[in-house]
């Protein structure tokens, strides 16, 4: 199915089970909806898709979009559909936006599952500050900056880097103590992408979390663990 959103074709698949539940999945930046399709067939409630543009099957041409457009998209297409209380569930990028709606719309969410989330301001050492240093000082002098930046950042269109940027440069960490609904955190203790003490980072500051760490898994916990995730959700979720 789709609709259109400030101009952009966005692609999603719902799933009606006819029950009172439904849940939100939210991908990670760079990845798709199919990714998460599997969950409709372990946890039979309500199931909606989306795929993030410029991602999936969603528009490549979006302008001036920042990680709230992202919330309001959502919000947009659950009231199109007429679903007025949903769960959320975020894995990496798919978490910035699920905190942000936790806020921005706490009385339509029920709970809230963060798979290995990003979110948090995240530690940065003087290696890191000596890389941007030295990608702005190449960009300044008009040298060739291709092979600098994040495998994320040099993968995109040019249309889509200041997006990039000022997505990652958005914390939420403000945002935590303000989410009331009950949450579950899962996270890879091998995730290098958005490390253990970012999970930490989350269960501390939401009041009514629970954390569950899976040994020997990396960022994408929902592939290395998949059963595991599976019944920490379907419980949670009360499927």
């Amino acid at each position: 199915m789709e609709c259109s959103f400030r101009g952009s074709k966005i692609f999603y698949q719902y799933y009606d089970y006819g029950g009172d539940s439904t849940n939100v999945y939210l991908h990670g930046w760079g990845r798709s909806s199919d990714e998460l399709l599997f969950f409709k067939e372990h946890i039979k409630q309500n199931s909606l898709f989306i795929d993030f543009p410029p991602f999936g099957k969603s528009d490549e041409n979006i302008v001036g979009w920042s990680i709230f457009t992202y919330a309001n998209l959502i919000c947009f297409l659950c009231e199109k559909l007429g679903i007025k209380k949903f769960n959320l569930i975020g894995h990496s990028f798919g978490g910035r936006v699920a905190i942000l709606l936790c806020v921005l719309c706490k009385d339509a969410v029920k709970k809230l599952v963060l798979l290995d989330s990003a979110g948090p301001k995240p530690w940065r050492g003087l290696k890191y500050y000596l890389k941007v240093w030295c990608f702005k000082h190449r960009k300044k002098k008009g040298l060739d900056v291709s092979r600098l930046g994040s495998e994320d950042y040099r993968n995109l269109p040019e249309n889509i880097k200041p997006i990039f940027i000022n997505i990652v440069n958005t914390h939420l960490d403000e945002f935590l103590p303000f989410i009331n609904c009950k949450t579950l955190i899962i996270f890879g203790d091998q995730d290098k992408v958005t490390p253990l003490y970012m999970a930490r980072k989350l269960n501390r500051k939401i009041r009514k979390s629970k954390l569950v760490i899976l040994k020997n898994c990396g960022h994408f916990c929902y592939i290395d663990r998949r059963v595991e995730v599976v019944c920490q959700m379907k419980n949670f979720l009360g499927a």
